[in-house]
């Protein structure tokens, strides 16, 4: 591994998938089908693809469902790591939670499990690079929900409007992102929390802390009601 390889990648997992009840009463929400497969296994077709070697996924909604789906623990070679929540643990929890199984060296790709996307992320890893941040956010211009705003350099400047910080940009966070281990310091083991306070801290203390990068190429689903899942059924991926 080089200083730029990004060896592991973390897919979140756990979610109860609440909002696509009654699809999730008996399977984790990255489990359902689309196109014939698990919706988590497009996620990890693009991770492999940019050379990931190693998935970790946390679980807690009918955790048992996951080892049906990945019988010996791999996908197309790829070994994956499941690590249990009793109590469901939110991102930042869920990522610190992983601390123990990611080297003091290394840098993780966090996907979010319920989300089906082609945008490339061959740039998102050059931009984390260059500006030698702890977290590199993907982004996109527009979405259901555009609160993350971002500077001239490519830093996060602002979330949720919790800093006044408008930047020149207002963002959807795509759900995709590079974490360095460094920035586990910030998470409290076992704290129920999501990343986004974390981050808003960080950058609260050091405007070049967290990047990101706007890219509006391929598409991008977040699957989170029934009428969106059966749309992107119907959808040739």
């Amino acid at each position: 591994m080089t200083d730029k390889d990004i060896n592991t990648a973390f897919i979140l997992g756990a979610g109860l998938g609440t909002r696509l009840r009654p699809l999730t009463e008996n399977m984790p929400k990255p489990l359902l089908p689309i196109g014939g497969r698990p919706m988590i296994t497009y996620a990890m077709e693009q991770l492999r693809a940019i050379g990931v070697q190693r998935f970790i996924v946390n679980t807690h909604h009918c955790p048992g469902k996951y080892k049906e789906a990945f019988p010996d623990s791999s996908w197309q070679g790829i070994p994956i790591t499941f690590r249990h929540e009793p109590v469901l643990l939110d991102t930042g929890g869920g990522i610190k939670n992983i601390e123990d199984l990611i080297g003091t060296d290394e840098r993780i790709l966090v996907y979010n499990g319920d989300i089906i996307t082609n945008l490339p992320l061959a740039p998102l890893i050059d931009r984390h690079f260059k500006l030698q941040t702890q977290v590199t956010l993907a982004l996109r211009s527009h979405g259901p929900l555009t609160n993350v705003n971002i500077d001239t350099a490519g830093f996060i400047c602002d979330m949720r409007d919790a800093l006044h910080n408008p930047g020149v940009q207002s963002c959807l966070f795509a759900g995709i992102y590079i974490v360095e281990i460094s920035f586990l310091q910030r998470l409290t083991a076992g704290k129920t929390e999501s990343i986004v306070l974390p981050l808003i801290e960080s950058i609260r203390k050091n405007r070049r802390s967290v990047g990101g990068i706007v890219m509006d190429e391929g598409f991008w689903y977040d699957l989170g009601t029934i009428e969106e899942y059966n749309k992107l059924r119907q959808q040739n991926l």
